[in-house]
């Protein structure tokens, strides 16, 4: 019965990846091309510790025989789809805002709404959620481990980059909006 459960929670955290995913790929919304005016460059490092750390929770690398507790796959299935629901919301909310790498736009607005409301990298809050499912769903604690502290580490290098340039160009808007809205998780 266990085994059965495990690859359930396996379907359902490869379903709630691609969707993830799919909210990042879509076509961006119609309009006239837009100029990168501001880039935070650091974020390029916080990318590379993100994808590090994701390989390492991905990597198949365990004790034979080895499955997930229980206690670790019912919150993962329950946090994996409300991660992914999380990051269509965020990046719909930023629509032609969104860029992948950290970079203002000529035109950038200071996105406010929908999740953003309550957390100013909702983006980051869905990735760490699917960390936290990948890790209770599939992953083998030792390299739950190793990949939670490079994801981590490349979260807090892209949210400071970012901060730094929204900063720069929103001035005191952005100082107030970050002044009453947390970071990425909102308690």
């Amino acid at each position: 019965m266990h085994h059965l459960f495990q690859l359930a929670a396996w379907a359902e955290l490869a379903l709630c990846w691609l969707i993830w995913v799919a909210a990042f790929v879509r076509p961006r919304t119609k309009g006239p091309r837009t100029v990168k005016v501001l880039a935070a460059p650091a974020s390029g490092l916080g990318i590379l510790f993100n994808l590090l750390g994701f390989a390492c929770l991905l990597a198949y690398i365990r004790p034979a025989g080895y499955e997930s507790p229980m206690a670790t796959i019912i919150p993962a299935m329950l946090i994996a789809p409300l991660s992914a629901g999380l990051a269509w919301r965020a990046s719909l909310a930023l629509g032609k805002n969104w860029r992948y790498a950290a970079a203002l736009n000529d035109d950038h607005e200071l996105v406010t709404t929908g999740p953003y409301r309550k957390v100013r990298h909702p983006i980051y809050a869905s990735m760490l959620g699917m960390m936290l499912a990948t890790g209770g769903a599939y992953t083998w604690w030792p390299m739950y481990l190793v990949a939670a502290v490079l994801i981590l580490l490349g979260i807090e290098i892209r949210v400071r980059a970012e901060e730094r340039i929204m900063e720069q160009y929103f001035q005191d808007e952005y100082i107030e909006y970050r002044a009453r809205t947390r970071a990425y998780l909102p308690f």
